[in-house]
């Protein structure tokens, strides 16, 4: 497998439409849904533009079919490190990179073990 001398990315990214909470810094909490996850970022579309640098708080909620028990809902804080033109349906792509993080249910079994284990080694 042949790496692009472009990728930046360390963690293996994964294609996931969890619903997503992202309150910014002095607004309301906006519903969205993620494109892609990380051990550390993420990226979904918002519908107002932010600037990078800007901090905020993710909720994410981890379905059953993912976790292979419960779902598990995750909230962390990141910091937004890119920002997209505008699709022509408004939609603003944003990257954010997790600095932070705590799951918010106990228990979870192995894939939250895993899940934890994985963010705390790459944090």
């Amino acid at each position: 497998m042949q790496l692009n001398p472009q990728e930046r990315r360390m963690m293996r990214r994964f294609d996931m439409r969890l619903p997503a909470v992202v309150r910014l810094e002095g607004t309301e909490e906006v519903q969205t849904e993620t494109q892609n996850v990380s051990a550390r970022g993420v990226f979904f579309y918002l519908d107002r533009a932010v600037e990078a640098g800007t901090r905020l708080e993710v909720t994410l909620t981890f379905p059953p079919h993912v976790t292979l028990t419960d779902a598990v809902r995750v909230r962390f804080t990141a910091r937004v490190i890119r920002v997209e033109p505008p699709l022509p349906s408004a939609r603003i792509g944003t990257a954010a990179m997790i600095e932070n993080y705590e799951f918010l249910r106990s228990g979870g079994g192995d894939f939250l073990s895993a899940l934890q284990k994985e963010w705390k080694a790459n944090g």
